[in-house]
């Protein structure tokens, strides 16, 4: 039998990606459309060949006993190309990665027990960020659950709270119907991680497989259309509105609707902004981009979203990092809230006008009804807005200082890593002060440009999920952008990358110590330094070299070429000498100052209006009034 577990709370519905799937409301199916009549196989064999019916081109893991009967006839597949990764919550990183690159669903394998358990991380992360992913693991025969057998975990139990779905497999029968419905659950409405545990025994039983199989999820309706008079209620309120702001959450990039909202923004006339998980989701160089809001947000995106009185959300969930003190965020707006996931409506603030469905539906009509109310009621003048928004922008642009310590300033190094690999790069980021300054120096141009763990925050995410990125992306240049803490959590899977000929580049921006936390330590703890040293590149004192590992060396030892760059004046050369570099991935070690900080700040619990620029510099907002 198969046990489905409940949805989480936070899952909901809507349709799925445009690429690899069938679009037949009957059908329901992810891949291509097969037709495959009836064959006697084993449970193994029914799983690779549903992932080949799925459309499945890449998958990453690692086998182990639980998992090896379905890695037998995963040799025999002419279609999947498998990816031995060195650890699996590199596997799930890397699906991630792939999913996100894409928009096509990631997939990776893994054994019972510690196998199982090492991509809670990744399913975590996933659900966080509505990443579409599935997770097959093998379990111990049927018979032994529940006896503590060898690497027996319960892994649906386990991953009940953080996927969006989970299954229990051990009729070998229902095989595909699961591999089917995870599927479309995954990449259906508000995208998510789904596991499928499937037994041992299950996996060596005798079956049939024949495609498609039914699916059979009652319950699972998604909403694709928003309500028409909600959107009319919404139209009203965006043309009455005399400072109105888009407010873009990764919703935007998941419902692939960015090209449907350009023209709604550009009928509004509104400013934009674009939060860390929707970063590209309008370009960067639009006159009606205004910036990235939130903890480290601009301050004219800060500013806008304080200031408006009317907040056009679109595919964001108010999370804590952008509204900063809840009761404080946004005080004057009204909130026309869309969303794919009815359970994110009116969570952290009240939606005055709740609009439930797919933002590629909602935002055409959306831009429809918005034109029909300019008519009737002529097109609110926001020229005073922009006004003051535009005195933010130009008092309050985003830049640095250059380090007392005569160090490297990191901001720079990661400009002009964009600037040499312009808006086709991909660019994925670990998590900390190089993920805020990738997501300030960077320009994004397009969606899916930019990938970084934005809910959970996982340190070790960019390796492998730039892996991943590339896997999907052979032809697009992928940078990893990580810390020289983050780096160290997973970059065993430079392995994976030089044997499989995976030519990411990774520059580590390398301050000797985990930056965030030191910068907190310095703001909020007197500069007590407690366990922030790491001696990657200066040691805890700053008074001698010392390389603990040494990043260049490591590299060398994974089959990478190492490079460094401890000087300003090298910088643009050593990128280019790693661009030129396209037969095995590059690592830059990349020594910057350890005292750079990362502003703006908001710092936490405070209102947004508390934004900092700089070290107890707080812009007078009352200047910027007309």
């Amino acid at each position: 039998m198969s046990t489905p577990t409940q949805e989480s709370p936070t899952s909901a519905a809507a349709h799925p990606p445009r690429s690899g799937r069938i679009t037949s409301a009957e059908a329901r199916l992810y891949g291509p459309g097969r037709s495959v009549a009836s064959e006697s196989v084993t449970g193994s064999q029914a799983i690779i060949r549903s992932l080949e019916e799925l459309g499945v081109t890449d998958v990453f893991g690692i086998p182990g006993g639980a998992i090896l009967p379905t890695y037998d006839p995963l040799m025999d597949s002419e279609q999947i190309n498998h990816i031995l990764v060195r650890h699996e919550q590199g596997a799930g990183h890397a699906a991630q990665g792939y999913a996100m690159a894409t928009g096509r669903v990631g997939v990776c394998l893994a054994t019972s027990g510690p196998g199982a358990t090492n991509l809670v991380t990744a399913l975590a992360d996933a659900d966080m960020d509505s990443v579409p992913m599935v997770a097959v693991t093998g379990q111990v025969n049927a018979s032994v659950i529940g006896t503590d057998a060898f690497q027996e975990a319960d892994i649906v139990g386990i991953s009940n709270p953080i996927t969006k779905h989970a299954y229990l497999v051990t009729d070998a029968d229902e095989i595909p119907q699961v591999m089917a419905e995870a599927f479309h659950i995954a990449s259906s409405g508000r995208p998510g991680p789904v596991l499928v545990d499937i037994t041992k025994s299950a996996q060596a039983a005798a079956t049939t497989f024949s495609w498609p199989p039914k699916i059979g999820l009652a319950g699972y309706k998604p909403v694709t259309r928003g309500h028409s008079k909600q959107i009319r209620e919404a139209a009203k309120l965006t043309a009455s509105a005399q400072r109105p702001v888009f407010y873009l959450g990764g919703g935007l990039i998941k419902s692939e609707a960015h090209r449907e909202f350009r023209e709604l923004a550009e009928t509004v006339g509104a400013p934009v902004v674009n939060t860390l998980m929707a970063r590209g989701a309008f370009p960067d160089s639009h006159p009606l981009n205004v910036g990235m809001p939130g903890m480290h947000g601009s301050v004219s995106a800060v500013a806008a979203l304080q200031q408006a009185d009317l907040l056009i959300t679109l595919g964001a969930r108010f999370d804590d990092r952008v509204t900063g003190q809840l009761e404080s965020f946004a005080p004057e707006a009204k909130v026309i809230h869309a969303d794919v996931d009815p359970a994110e409506i009116s969570k952290n603030r009240f939606a005055d006008v709740p609009i439930v469905g797919s933002l590629e539906s909602i935002i055409p009509d959306l831009t429809a009804a918005v034109r029909e109310a300019f008519a009737a009621e002529g097109h609110p003048d926001l020229d005073s807005w922009w006004a003051r928004l535009q005195r933010l922008i130009e008092t309050y642009p985003l830049g640095w200082t250059a380090p007392e310590d005569g160090q490297t300033a990191p901001q720079q190094v990661i400009q002009k890593i964009g600037e040499a690999s312009g808006p086709e790069a991909v660019y994925v980021a670990g998590v900390g002060q190089h993920q805020m300054w990738a997501a300030q120096f960077v320009d994004y141009e397009r969606p899916r440009q930019w990938l970084n763990s934005g809910g959970l925050g996982t340190m070790g995410y960019a390796v492998p999920a730039a892996m991943g990125a590339a896997v999907g992306n052979p032809d697009r240049t992928v940078w990893a952008i990580d810390g020289d803490g983050c780096f160290q959590m997973t970059n065993q899977e430079l392995a994976t990358c030089a044997i499989n000929r995976i030519p990411i580049k990774v520059a580590v921006i390398n301050n000797s110590s985990l930056g965030m936390v030191r910068q907190w330590q310095t703001l909020f703890y007197e500069s007590r330094y407690s366990n922030t040293h790491l001696n990657t590149a200066v040691s805890a004192t700053g008074d001698q070299v010392v390389r603990v590992p040494d990043f260049v060396a490591l590299a060398e030892a994974y089959g990478c070429a190492g490079l460094r760059c401890e000087r300003e004046e090298d910088i643009d050369s050593v990128i280019a000498e790693a661009l030129e570099i396209n037969d095995r991935p590059v690592v830059i070690d990349f020594v910057v100052s350890r005292d750079s900080m990362v502003w703006p700040m908001v710092p936490a619990g405070v209102s947004n209006s508390a934004i900092q620029v700089a070290r107890n510099m707080t812009p007078d907002f009352d200047d910027e009034e007309d």
